[in-house]
């Protein structure tokens, strides 16, 4: 496997010399995917995976972007970034300039957010579930059942769970517990 990094706006020419030039031969787009890490000024990170089966070679290009700025769609280049493209923008907001038909795909055309955004709430916005009585699908806004909590993770005594000390008034009663066996 081989890794390049790729500007934004320069995604089509490099995409395009590694599938055209005769020394890469990378015809085949596999998948697109995306990582948000929100700490970063470009929050985006774009991975495409591209595979040579002349030199049965992989390649990693990896790209970076925001949430306002554009990254040119690769359908022109390689027709299998159609449902890549919609599934990135489907569920990280990515927009694809130049796309024939950037819509939904994994989520209800109805869906507010892109719920692989790391600002997206794990509870999401909406409740969807089949009501008995009025016979259809009914949206409603997620109502938590509990205040947040706050969970102390780093008690002392589960540090080292095989290494704590047993308290000694279980010591005795298991001592008990073996004499009366006996």
């Amino acid at each position: 496997s081989r890794g390049i990094n790729a500007e934004y706006g320069g995604i089509i020419p490099v995409m395009g010399m590694l599938r055209d030039h005769t020394n890469a031969q990378f015809k085949s787009l596999m998948e697109i995917t995306a990582v948000d890490v929100p700490s970063r000024e470009y929050r985006f990170e774009l991975i495409y995976c591209l595979l040579s089966h002349h030199y049965n070679s992989r390649c990693i290009v990896k790209t970076y972007t925001d949430e306002l700025t554009p990254v040119d769609s690769l359908t022109p280049i390689y027709k299998a970034a159609d449902w890549g493209e919609r599934e990135v923008w489907d569920m990280y907001g990515v927009y694809f300039a130049g796309h024939p038909d950037l819509r939904r795909i994994l989520t209800d055309y109805g869906f507010q957010g892109h719920p692989q955004r790391k600002d997206f709430p794990l509870t999401g916005y909406t409740e969807v579930r089949y009501d008995n009585e009025l016979g259809r699908i009914v949206y409603e806004p997620v109502e938590v059942a509990q205040e947040f909590r706050r969970f102390e993770l780093d008690t002392p005594w589960e540090l080292f769970p095989k290494h704590r000390e047993t308290p000694a008034h279980l010591l005795e009663q298991g001592e008990e517990e073996v004499k009366e066996e006996k």
